[in-house]
């Protein structure tokens, strides 16, 4: 039985979205009082709350409610709603431990589906500090980037369109795919990714479309394809880029028709079958340069995840880091922990590997850990570089934007002649700030019969 508070201070507003959840094994309260649900989040005894971020009372929020409730309930999720959709707020909401900011006016199915993922997360944190398990793989992360990618997917699993999951190694595409595969109502169906730049050109083919008897030498039997193999489901083409031209022609019929035909073969067989496809390479480019085909690429592209790299999503590094900490040390046996300095290092670096390259460090920490924490001195040197960001060199020594906006003032009086009247039209102001955009800038337009 899941337990979840509703926290509003409008009394319809708990009523509506209670009806909006209430459902088979959960159990619901509501709090319109700030107060009374600082009180029941004190409390730690719900699996999720749902709260608004404005509760209207001097002294508490909903970041409070959030606050006290996680301090409480480790375990336990929130998900806040605002009626004042900001980035800041986003942010803040993140960095308190939310697992998920939804903007005022909200869709309902959207809810209804973070509402489903918040109570999934809850009940594998339980899991996992009941048995000690490592976790299994999933999406991690609380940034604005993030939150945007976990709203595509959920559009992308309801849908029965293609999709592109575009981004750097070590991103995480196969999760993406896996997750719009699970999410959606082919999910009890088989999941088969295939690495299209692993296999050889010359099996690839029969890789995914299968072969009759003596198609080829070595062909001894009649062999079903990958695609065969998941009808029904879902088929993940990883790399599709590394594709050759001939191949590109017949995934196209089997995205427009719905066919395949085995190498060897004389005729068509139907698959039912949704495809998504992966890739770190841009597509775009190689269809500019004849490197991939045109329609293809536009029949796969009707929903497009990007996922961003680690490296622009920092602020979720040390989640991912506690997540593979603990996987590790249940896989090796052992406790360790990081020291605070050694996880700022590790929000530091660049990750060129993304998270695949984080969690490979993290296990070859513990691994070779000579004690119960491991220290900024034990982790590898380029960890321990200085890293330079690459548009802070860029920006180095340049004006700011007030030193470049003084700049045009005095450029655009120049032009004008000292005319403060046809200044101000060509800024785009009145008279008035003018004046005020030279006091800010120490400049003095002084009286003297321009206008």
């Amino acid at each position: 039985m899941s337990r979840i508070l509703i926290v509003d201070d409008d009394r319809e507003t708990c009523r509506f979205i209670t009806e909006l959840l209430e459902g088979a094994g959960r159990e619901i309260e509501s709090a319109s009082k700030p107060r009374e649900a600082l009180a029941l989040a004190r409390g730690g005894g719900f699996d999720l709350i749902v709260s608004d971020i404005n509760l209207n009372h001097p002294d508490v929020s909903g970041l409070d409610v959030l606050k006290a409730f996680r301090a409480a309930n480790p375990i336990g999720q929130v998900v806040l709603i605002s009626g004042f959709g900001t980035l800041e707020t986003a942010i803040e909401a993140s960095k308190a431990g939310a697992f998920d900011y939804i903007s005022k006016p909200f869709n309902i199915g959207e809810v209804k589906r973070t509402v489903a993922r918040a109570l999934a997360q809850a009940a594998r944190a339980e899991a996992h500090e009941r048995t000690g398990a490592v976790e299994p793989p999933g999406l991690i992360g609380r940034t604005a980037a993030m939150l945007t990618v976990y709203k595509q997917i959920a559009v992308a699993a309801g849908a029965a369109a293609p999709v592109l999951v575009v981004g750097e190694s070590g991103t995480g595409k196969e999760l993406v795919a896996r997750a719009i595969h699970e999410h959606g109502p082919r999910a009890g169906r088989p999941f088969v990714p295939v690495n299209c730049g692993a296999i050889a050109e010359s099996l690839l083919e029969s890789e995914l479309f299968g072969h009759t008897r003596g198609a080829f030498t070595g062909a001894v039997s009649d062999t079903k394809g990958i695609f065969e193999q998941a009808h029904g489901g879902a088929v993940l083409l990883d790399e599709i880029s590394e594709t050759t031209a001939a191949l590109q022609v017949k995934l196209l019929r089997v995205l427009q028709e719905g066919e395949i035909r085995a190498v060897g073969a004389s005729r068509s067989v139907r698959v039912d079958v949704r495809i998504i496809a992966a890739t770190n390479t841009d597509l775009e480019r190689a269809v500019t340069k004849k490197r991939f085909r045109e329609d293809l690429f536009y029949r796969l592209s009707v929903i497009v995840i990007k996922l961003p790299p680690l490296r622009d999503r920092r602020p979720d590094i040390p989640l991912l880091v506690d997540r593979f900490l603990r996987n590790a040390c249940a896989r090796a046996g052992r406790q360790v922990e990081l020291a605070s300095a050694a996880v700022d290092a590790l929000v530091a670096y660049a990750w060129p590997g993304n998270v695949r390259e984080l969690e490979n460090t993290i296990e070859r920490l513990v691994l070779f850990a000579g004690g119960s924490r491991i220290e900024v001195a034990d982790l590898p040197a380029p960890l321990t570089e200085r890293q330079t960001d690459f548009a802070e060199e860029l920006f180095l020594d340049l004006p700011t934007l007030d030193d470049l906006d003084r700049r045009y003032l005095l450029h655009v009086l120049r032009v004008m002649g000292g005319n403060r009247t046809r200044a101000a039209e060509a800024l785009g102001v009145d008279r008035r700030t003018l004046y005020r955009m030279a006091q800010r800038f120490g400049l003095d337009l002084k009286e003297d019969g321009s206008e």
